[in-house]
């Protein structure tokens, strides 16, 4: 599995809203400005000063608020005095100045912008501002807006708020078929006798939807055999799991002390590991109706 079908497979980021993903730390849009490669993120700071432009998004009203970068070399030049430049003027400037940035709007709403005229009116608590390069710029967050770049394409899987989340973990030691007559009769005291222990890597099973083990990083698939499993809780972070898809290596084979035997994930038996007759056992020492 790839990082992003990692994270489309768990709820809390293949549920999220636009608007949720929009406000993550780790959104980080692709985009061109000009013949740039570049990422549109949020920015830093809300510029105190900028020039509002009434634009049309195919027919939809949005602002548009610019803010001064040497980049647009003629309105920088006149950002101080840009009052008192007519507006016919004015709009002829940024639309020569600005045509990177303009571009850079369409394709990443998606929609064919039109520029009505200067505004009087100024950047909102609706207003979502977002920088590439030295480009900082305010745009109105409509719906349309928040569901063009509120992807989950757009969250970035390198990002530490990312990287950092912690998921349930189990060290998988072996799995082996038992009859639904066996699991019943389950007592005290039995021993399940492990031959992949010591010698067969162990694999680890993440919040019940992931396999990490030799090849990398799979579905979880339920496939109806037992498994037995280190009784010790653990946590993998989701950095740690993209590591592991990207470059799979195998697993030291385990021998924890304490074990479960977990069916259709529910634990069935508690105990720990022991040897009879020079084999690696499973000794149940509680059972769970």
């Amino acid at each position: 599995m790839k990082p992003l079908e990692i994270l489309s497979s768990l709820p809390k980021w293949a549920k999220a809203s636009p608007g949720l993903l929009l406000d993550s730390a780790a959104w980080a849009m692709p985009c061109r400005l000009g013949d740039v490669a570049s990422t549109l993120r949020k920015a830093d700071v809300q510029p105190a000063d900028t020039l509002n432009i009434a634009v049309l998004l195919d027919g939809e009203r949005h602002l548009l608020s610019v803010a001064d970068s040497p980049r647009f070399v003629n309105l920088h030049a006149l950002w101080a005095t840009r009052a008192e430049v007519p507006e016919p003027i004015l709009l002829a400037v940024v639309e020569k100045d600005c045509g990177d940035l303009l571009q850079l709007v369409e394709n990443a709403v998606r929609r064919q912008l039109k520029i009505e005229g200067l505004s009087s009116d100024g950047p909102d608590g609706q207003t979502l501002f977002v920088q590439a390069e030295d480009v900082v710029f305010g745009l109105t967050r409509s719906s349309m807006v928040e569901e063009s770049l509120g992807q989950l394409l757009f969250i970035d899987v390198a990002n530490e708020t990312v990287r950092g989340l912690s998921l349930p973990c189990e060290t998988e030691i072996a799995a082996f078929t038992l009859s639904a007559a066996d699991i019943a009769s389950l007592a005290v005291g039995d021993a399940l006798i492990l031959t992949e222990v010591g010698t067969v890597p162990s694999r680890f099973v993440v919040d019940g939807r992931f396999v990490v083990d030799e090849n990398g990083v799979s579905p979880f698939k339920d496939d109806g055999r037992v498994r037995v499993v280190d009784a010790e809780p653990h946590e993998l972070t989701l950095g740690e799991l993209f590591d592991r898809a990207q470059s799979p290596a195998a697993l030291e084979p385990a021998r924890p002390a304490q074990l479960r035997l977990v069916s259709a994930g529910k634990t069935i038996a508690q105990g720990s590991l022991g040897q009879l007759a020079g084999q690696s056992v499973f000794v149940v020492e509680t059972t769970t109706p």
